[in-house]
């Protein structure tokens, strides 16, 4: 019988990119409001952070409701976290080859994403940009109650996808390779161009 192997993608700076973040936070102010501060972006980052790190439910909301009480502002917090996760999934871009590496893995391997973040926002993510299809699962930190590099989120992983073999692909090297390795997993570090099938199933041999 042929081994198994199960090929697990961290999403952000992985499978996707996005510009630089500030940038998109600022658009989506000016969706909403017309117009967008330094001030006001650099608080929703300070307190975003802290509740997504306490695993805190919905922290854009929470982080938008913060930033509307701080400068006073005459907004829902809902409505301009919705534009923020709009902005996102309009700004997010799949890298050159990506597409390519998943139809050729999927031939013989079995597919996940294992991704810091919460659950609905990067499952739209990969659905606006035509990459949710090709995996049988998508494991969050929010659906497994711990951020990698916590073992957790690869658990996780691992007992939705049943292989013989796990390789982790990701683009930071403390939650994506030293996280995976720790949890048991084979890692790809990606640095630049998401590497080809034939690198990614070779993982640490």
């Amino acid at each position: 019988m042929s081994e198994r192997t199960a090929v697990c993608f961290d999403l952000d700076g992985t499978l996707l990119r996005l510009p630089d973040y500030e940038s998109v936070l600022t658009g989506a102010f000016e969706d909403r409001l017309g117009r967008s501060e330094a001030r006001w972006v650099d608080r929703y980052g300070e307190r975003f952070f802290s509740h997504f790190e306490a695993l805190a439910p919905d922290p854009y909301r929470r982080a938008m409701a913060d930033v509307c009480a701080a400068f006073d502002l005459d907004a829902d917090p809902s409505a301009l976290a919705e534009a923020l996760v709009a902005r996102e999934c309009r700004e997010a871009t799949v890298p050159s080859g990506v597409r390519e590496t998943l139809d050729a893995l999927a031939d013989g391997a079995r597919l996940g994403v294992v991704t810091n973040g919460v659950t609905a926002v990067q499952r739209a993510k990969l659905a606006h940009t035509g990459l949710l299809d090709p995996f049988g699962t998508v494991v969050t930190s929010y659906d497994a109650g711990a951020h990698k590099p916590d073992p957790a989120p690869f658990d996780a992983a691992r007992e939705a996808l049943p292989a013989d073999r796990y390789v982790m692909v990701g683009d930071d090297a403390a939650a994506d390779v030293e996280g995976a390795r720790a949890a048991g997993f084979e890692a790809v570090h990606v640095e630049g161009a998401v590497p080809g099938p034939t690198r990614i199933l070779a993982g640490d041999r």
